[in-house]
């Protein structure tokens, strides 16, 4: 069995992988953690969220919902039980300004913070899980590295 530790890049070749360690990863989170998504346009962290949260679901005996970037919204919210799921999407904004009008962390007690693009964010929250997708080979191939977690692959 291996461990991925936060030095080491996981294969994402498939879709299917990027699913897998999203399950993986759901069953590792709780309320209070933070998940930062880092990456190009198009590597997955959308895609990996969907996954996410949808474990999750799946895992609460909840039907599966759509989850899609919130872009333009800032922000999707998913109820599982009785966690929230905040899922952010910080692409737009240009300045740490436009940051503090949306509380990000205020209710932590409850959810969990999923943020796309977290480049902004000048102080790095507690309980943080970050994950760093990336294209290889000329965009045929993606990783991702973690840190934050140790998972174990078989």
């Amino acid at each position: 069995m291996l461990i991925a530790t936060s030095s080491d890049r996981i294969d994402l070749f498939s879709e299917n992988k990027t699913k897998e360690l999203a399950k993986k990863i759901s069953i590792n989170l709780k309320i209070n953690d933070v998940v930062f998504l880092y990456g190009e346009m198009g590597v997955g962290k959308t895609t990996f969220t969907r996954y996410l949260i949808n474990s999750l679901q799946k895992k609460n005996n909840l039907k599966e919902t759509e989850v899609t970037s919130p872009t333009f919204s800032l922000l999707n919210e998913y109820l599982i039980k009785e966690i929230k799921i905040n899922h952010y999407d910080l692409f737009r904004l240009k300045s740490f300004e436009e940051l503090k009008n949306l509380d990000l962390f205020s209710d932590r007690e409850t959810s969990i913070t999923i943020v796309e693009w977290p480049e902004i964010i000048k102080e790095k929250p507690y309980n943080l899980i970050e994950l760093k997708f990336e294209y290889e080979k000329n965009y045929e191939k993606r990783s991702v590295q973690i840190k934050g977690l140790d998972l174990k692959f078989q």
